[in-house]
């Protein structure tokens, strides 16, 4: 076979090759497939483990954890364009004792090449004072079991939640707990401890199509509640919205996207 022929084939196969790929990467109108979020929970550089293991935060101050639990609501995706897809309606509790439920999943995502995700640490107003009968899920106030969310003195539900314990807590026990809520109100007079997320995908792309479910895992670092000026020699317990927010202003700081894994695989149900 002559150089020439041997050229020619090589392009051929190239040429196939190509529109195998372009092929592959074709969007078909109403294209979804699922996304899921997961949070790998951390206390700096180190994984976060329950009761036992002890850590410093950035006074110093050993501590453990014994529960970390946060709403995550209002999720929009951000494409390759600049537009938006929302997920609304959609209520996620993050309970690190539940190893299921540090992984969110967003179902019918359209097919999109998507490189950020925003998302809000708590429960909105609107459906805080809506009526009861449109809270479910994770939202029933009576499916907490002993690992309540929710005020019943304050009808409100608690965004955010960490305890543990410390040999430098005021508290006679030597326990901490630090207790989120308070959506604002209409009045103002309420302290609006909601705080809203963007996280970046860091140049990475979260590729949904049809038979690609991507996974984006985004590591949440526990120690960044005191990096607002939160001590536990000084404040060991926070059980009101008034109160809470150097823990808001500092959990802001938690999430960053590590990585994103695009998977060929369905997930759809």
């Amino acid at each position: 076979m002559n150089s020439f022929k041997i050229a020619l084939l090589g392009l051929l196969w190239m040429t196939l090759l190509f529109s195998c790929d372009s092929a592959a990467e074709t969007i078909s109108p109403g294209d979804k497939n699922n996304m899921i979020i997961e949070f790998d929970q951390y206390v700096g550089n180190e994984k976060l483990v329950l009761n036992s293991k002890t850590y410093k935060n950035t006074a110093g101050e050993d501590f453990t954890i014994s529960t970390l639990n946060f709403f995550v609501s209002n999720i929009a995706l951000k494409k390759s364009d600049g537009t938006e897809v929302t997920f609304p309606d959609q209520y996620f509790l993050v309970r690190q004792a539940d190893a299921a439920s540090l992984k969110l999943t967003l179902k019918d995502v359209p097919a999109a090449d998507y490189t950020s995700v925003r998302y809000t640490i708590g429960v909105d107003s609107l459906k805080s004072v809506s009526d009861l009968s449109q809270r479910k899920g994770v939202l029933d106030p009576a499916s907490y079991g002993n690992d309540n969310m929710y005020w019943s003195w304050n009808s409100g539900y608690i965004f955010f939640k960490i305890e543990g314990s410390s040999p430098l807590s005021s508290d006679p026990a030597k326990v901490f707990m630090y207790h989120v809520g308070g959506y604002g109100g209409y009045t103002g007079k309420t302290p609006n401890n909601l705080r809203t997320i963007t996280a970046d995908f860091g140049g990475n792309t979260a590729t949904v199509r049809k038979d690609i479910s991507p996974t984006v895992h985004i590591i949440t670092d526990a120690g960044q509640v005191f990096s607002a000026g939160l001590r536990i020699s000084t404040t060991s317990m926070i059980h009101s919205p008034a109160a809470a927010k150097p823990v808001a202003d500092g959990y802001v700081n938690m999430f960053k996207v590590d990585h994103v894994h695009n998977d060929k695989h369905d997930h759809k149900e």
